[in-house]
């Protein structure tokens, strides 16, 4: 392979990635329009769901999301009544982000959004597996180049 070769858009293989990433967030949307939600408030939620409660830092480093994205996204989350933000009484520096009731509520309601989306990705299970595990492993070695 030549070297100018390699600028080539079919010779990279983050250009896949992003453009079904995007086509991925874009087939969420009407799922998530139901539950007033944008696909990275979603992804917060799913959080909250299995935790209850998670400081504002580990959330961020759970998502890949850095304060500048994160704090104006649980302003307004916070602002639908779906969380709530708190100083934690440990270590003032850390704030806490809690599910609310409402927040609770929206589980039932988004209960069936995965089973929805599974149908829209042309995968089988051990596809999908395989996917999941080899672009965590991209995820975990970009991690450790920081």
């Amino acid at each position: 392979m030549r070297d100018t070769d390699r600028l080539k858009l079919e010779n990279q293989l983050c250009f896949p990635i992003y453009a079904c990433s995007r086509e991925i967030i874009k087939a969420y949307h009407p799922y998530l329009q139901k539950l007033n939600l944008t696909y990275t408030q979603y992804i917060v939620m799913m959080v909250l769901w299995d935790r209850s409660s998670i400081g504002v830092k580990e959330l961020g480093e759970l998502l890949y999301l850095d304060s500048g994205t994160l704090t104006p996204l649980l302003k307004k989350m916070e602002a639908k009544g779906y969380l709530q933000r708190a100083r934690s009484a440990v270590d003032e520096r850390c704030v806490l982000v809690s599910l609310t009731e409402a927040g609770r509520l929206l589980q039932q309601e988004a209960v069936d959004v995965p089973k929805c989306m599974g149908c829209k990705v042309a995968l089988n299970e051990s596809e999908a597996a395989a996917l999941y595990g080899l672009l965590y492993k991209v995820l975990a070695h970009l991690q450790e180049e920081k």
